[in-house]
């Protein structure tokens, strides 16, 4: 497509790209996610409306959302941390395992169907947010968080099915977190920190695997498209600050119910990809 001989397509695309770039800052600052719930279908849509085929549009969908998050969980996490509600101790700990998940998972998502990953999304956003909306009664396994073999394992876990879903990991670190005494408003807080550790080797991983690859869009490192990247940046780096302002302006219970029906909303999205 001549996006020069259509400029009302092209605006139309430039303004999805700024307004996906605004969600996303703000869900970033909100709920410790770092927005690729919406970035990746946003940057999917696009590059099929630009005539590439899924096979291309898909990773570079992926990849980009990846490297979208890294400005965004940055500003967020430290934004938390001036709050006093990033745990350091557990983002340590966290560190090689959730790199070696990023690795692992982008290796597997070369070869296995999206829908498999699609699914299992669906399941761990699905138990997250009935856990949140339902006020989390009966859903804690512990007081505290585990050991470290159990937290590194978890960690590896949570790297995994972010590195191929284009996402910060922050629905499924938020719920581990949780499911171990950890409150609201510090496992939003340390997701802010996860999104930092995933986005950062994952963004690596796709620029690797799309070097050299055919029939890429323009302006593309690998699977990573700078100018998708370009557009996006400015206005989620804006909203990031009002996202988390308002985080720590709500009570835990307003936040959990905000984060459930974001979760809710983010599974029904996944859940009609599947079935359509």
């Amino acid at each position: 497509m001549d996006l020069l001989a259509d400029p009302a397509t092209l605006l139309t695309l430039v303004g999805a790209l700024v307004l996906a770039g605004a969600a996303i800052g703000f869900l970033a600052g909100l709920f410790g996610v770092g927005g690729g719930a919406i970035s990746v279908p946003v940057f999917f849509e696009i590059f099929r409306v630009l005539g590439y085929p899924a096979e291309i549009a898909m990773p570079v969908a992926v990849g980009t959302s990846l490297a979208v998050i890294i400005p965004t969980s940055i500003m967020s996490a430290r934004g938390h941390h001036a709050k006093g509600t990033l745990d350091l101790d557990v983002l340590r700990i966290w560190a090689v395992p959730i790199l070696g998940g990023v690795a692992l998972g982008a290796v597997i998502a070369r070869h296995a169907s999206p829908a498999v990953f699609q699914a299992v999304f669906v399941c761990i956003a699905t138990i997250n947010a009935v856990k949140l909306l339902s006020g989390g009664k009966g859903w804690q396994l512990r007081d505290s968080l585990p050991g470290r073999w159990a937290m590194r394992i978890g960690g590896a876990g949570i790297g995994l099915v972010s590195a191929i879903m284009g996402i910060g990991g922050g629905a499924v670190s938020n719920l581990f977190l949780t499911l171990h005494g950890v409150p609201i408003h510090r496992a939003v807080s340390t997701s802010a920190g996860v999104g930092v550790l995933i986005a950062i080797p994952g963004t690596i991983g796709y620029i690797l695997a799309g070097l050299g690859k055919a029939g890429l869009p323009p302006a593309s490192l690998g699977f990573v498209s700078v100018a998708a990247f370009a557009l996006t940046i400015p206005t989620s780096l804006l909203t990031t600050r009002f996202g988390v302002a308002l985080a720590h302006r709500l009570t835990r219970r307003k936040l959990e119910l905000a984060f459930g029906v974001f979760l809710t909303l983010v599974a029904t999205r996944f859940l009609i990809a599947l079935i359509g």
